[in-house]
């Protein structure tokens, strides 16, 4: 049987962790769940306990991409076979988890990661709703990947993944910083994995405030743009299952 494990990080969302564990255990109940404590001010990390997941307190606020990849670090020391994020605000519904899970089964060798798509749920009533300015920027970078990669990318930025043992590897290595979903598609692609979408639906954030406001909006953009360039050009360090570091790199994707 394989070792599924659910990764939720988390800065100060007191007023969602509680409703987001009880949801994975109710409606993802094969999976474990460990919610990621970056730092928080709040009370997040003990109503984490209380609603019953394991917690891991980062020391302080290290950014959404070292609190991912401190999950990716537990999956690989746990020996999960299978690990999905799941943001602590309440946006993703665990009850869609098992279709990511069913995605990766049946493209066994063929997919690495799977990601919760908000945009191929379009009509009125599911679609996902968002400011013009966000919806611009998602199509920018989605334009961007789909020709680096090769393939469709609709939802670069979404923080639903599930991911295999092989990816799981990879970003307990290695895993962008900062604003971390859109680079790390390009990191998938470039360390010759494969990444597939699938359509979910998202709720409506249960508490918290989220880190891109309007104000940050054009920072943001700036900043993943210069991300995903430099990427393209940056030696990778190539890990393979088993690896306990990288030993070589490679140019190109």
């Amino acid at each position: 049987m394989s070792k599924l494990l659910a990764i939720v990080p988390a800065y100060n969302e007191a007023d969602a962790i509680a409703s987001t564990v009880a949801d994975l255990r109710a409606n993802a109940p094969g999976w474990d769940v460990v919610v990621v404590d970056d730092g928080s001010t709040d009370a997040t990390a003990r109503h984490a306990t209380a609603a019953g997941a394991d917690v891991l307190r980062m020391p302080f606020n290290l950014g959404i991409g070292g609190a991912v990849q401190a999950g990716y670090l537990y999956a690989k020391e746990g020996g999960y076979d299978f690990a999905v994020q799941v943001d602590g605000d309440g946006q993703h519904d665990a009850a869609q988890i098992d279709d990511l899970l069913r995605h990766l089964h049946v493209h066994q060798g063929e997919v690495n990661m799977v990601t919760g798509s908000r945009f191929l749920v379009g009509d009125e009533e599911h679609g996902y709703k968002s400011s013009a300015s966000r919806r611009l920027g998602i199509k920018i970078f989605g334009f961007i990947l789909s020709r680096v990669t090769k393939r469709t990318v609709t939802d670069p930025t979404s923080g639903f993944r599930m991911c295999d043992r092989r990816a799981i590897e990879l970003f307990a290595n290695d895993y962008p910083h900062d604003y971390p979903e859109v680079e790390a598609v390009l990191m998938v692609h470039a360390h010759r994995l494969a990444s597939a979408e699938i359509p979910v639906t998202m709720r409506e954030r249960q508490g918290g405030v989220s880190s891109i406001n309007a104000s940050r909006s054009i920072f943001y953009m700036t900043k993943v743009l210069l991300a995903i360039f430099v990427g393209l050009l940056r030696a990778r360090p190539v890990v393979d299952v088993g690896d306990p570091a990288a030993v070589t790199a490679q140019r190109g994707v």
